[in-house]
């Protein structure tokens, strides 16, 4: 029997999962390679913590590992139902979350060592949390694909942490009552993506599809809709998301350095995004805020037919 701590929080009502100890260890000198090594050699634990039974689609994974660099405060690796992540930015957020609600860090910055690099947070004082991601970019513009079904759909390619294919293209309003036929449309893109041959730097599959309109709610900017890697849709306004977004506005001439952005997700939450332009893209801030729902023991038996969960 196996036992595995962890910490459930949600961030705009997206769930993270904290793992805080019970995985096996895991070799490398980075947290890619870390990552790496959760891929080839323990996969099943991976299935364990986020699929069925114990999880769901919509759950993401945290690792909490200790970091290679000293500045850090923990390393971590994010993970869903269907693999491993480059980067989350409501999981980091919930990270942050679950550490303060354990008393490991106090308001004020710290950094996390993630897979595509190191990421700073700061916990204010009102208690948001504030994600320095890493650097994104629009890697292609007004992209062309051939969706059977719906026809001609036009994005931008953009990197915030992971691949996103952003457009305004959308059948239906951007609102709960309308999630099935969303998850349609946009599984229906992600597919006619792959098929096409439309990819991210050096052939990077594209895994995130996001619709993006204007918001209704005064005071809103945008409204988003993301589909993830396991074909659920993000219940927040996406971290990652909102990044690339950032990236593809500044390269419209559409947002200023420092300007404020507020995206809302299909749930109403709202992260709030700005920032600096760099060589070949942005350095954003994304603030939003989580809440812990749960401190329990996952408990792994050899005689449950399901206890390494049930693969996606």
């Amino acid at each position: 029997m196996h036992s595995i701590d962890i910490i459930d929080t949600h961030t705009g009502g997206e769930p993270t999962r904290v793992v805080l100890g019970g995985f096996p260890f895991l070799y490398g000198s980075s947290m890619a390679e870390k990552r790496a090594d959760l891929a080839s050699q323990h996969d099943r634990w991976r299935q364990a913590i986020v699929c069925e039974p114990r999880g769901s689609d919509t759950i993401v994974g945290a690792l909490l590992l200790p970091p290679q660099d000293r500045c850090a405060c923990t390393g971590v690796i994010f993970f869903n139902n269907v693999g491993c992540l480059g980067m989350c930015g409501h999981g980091t957020i919930g990270v942050v979350r679950a550490l303060a609600h354990l008393g490991r860090i106090q308001s004020g910055r710290h950094r996390i060592e993630t897979p595509v690099g190191p990421v700073d947070v700061d916990l204010l004082p009102d208690g948001r949390i504030s994600v320095h991601n890493v650097e994104s970019y629009r890697y292609r513009a007004d992209v062309t694909v051939d969706v059977p079904g719906h026809g001609l759909v036009h994005g931008d390619v953009a990197w915030g942490g992971n691949w996103f294919f952003i457009t305004g293209d959308t059948p239906l309003p951007l609102t709960l009552a309308n999630r099935e036929a969303l998850c349609e449309y946009t599984t229906a893109i992600r597919h006619a993506l792959s098929r096409q041959g439309i990819r991210g730097a050096e052939g990077a599959e594209i895994d995130h599809v996001e619709l993006s309109t204007s918001s209704p709610t005064d005071g809103v900017d945008s409204r988003n809709f993301v589909l993830c890697p396991g074909l659920a849709w993000d219940r927040s306004p996406c971290g990652t998301g909102t990044s690339a977004k950032l990236a593809c506005l500044v390269a419209d001439g559409k947002l200023g350095t420092g300007d404020v952005w507020k995206q809302e997700g299909i749930l109403g939450s709202v992260f709030e995004g700005s920032c600096q332009p760099t060589r070949h893209g942005v350095l954003p801030l994304v603030t939003g805020n989580a809440h812990v729902i749960a401190r329990s023991t996952l408990i792994v038996q050899d005689e449950d037919p399901f206890a390494w969960g049930i693969p996606t």
